[in-house]
């Protein structure tokens, strides 16, 4: 009463080969309706591509434009007009060190001991100017 399609799947029925299954079981089938496909419109059919390079387009639907993402350069001046106290103790940090490592090499040891103490210093300072500017940011955002 039922036959069932045992189909390659490498390649999709004919349409010559619906046709005649429509035609040898439409008695069987009477009172179901059974779509007419062309031969045309069965070769035609293509499924849209998909462009990954452009994002899908939904009715109703405005994206937000993306802000343009900031250089290295200009992100380092803006963080540096929020907070100068920062880039100004690692310049500090970095020349105590610098000197500190000259004084050393050259035997100056009193002086390498207090540029290394300065160094500290300056560490702190930097420490102390990064915890300055979270709480300001923080604050600001309320």
């Amino acid at each position: 009463m039922f036959n069932i399609f045992v189909r390659n799947h490498s390649s999709a029925p004919s349409v010559a080969g619906i046709r005649n299954f429509e035609n040898r079981h439409s008695a069987n089938m009477a009172s179901a309706t059974t779509p007419v496909v062309s031969e045309q419109s069965a070769r035609t059919t293509h499924l849209p591509m998909l462009d990954i390079s452009k994002p899908p387009v939904i009715e109703g639907f405005t994206p937000l434009s993306r802000p343009r993402e900031e250089t290295f350069q200009e992100k380092f001046m803006r963080k540096s007009k929020e907070n100068p106290f920062v880039p100004i103790g690692c310049l500090g940090t970095a020349g105590a060190l610098m000197y500190g490592l000259r004084a050393f090499k050259q035997g100056k040891t009193r002086q390498s001991q207090l540029l290394m103490r300065g160094r500290i210093f300056a560490q702190g300072f930097t420490v102390v100017a990064i915890i300055f500017g979270v709480f300001t940011t923080a604050l600001k955002k309320d």
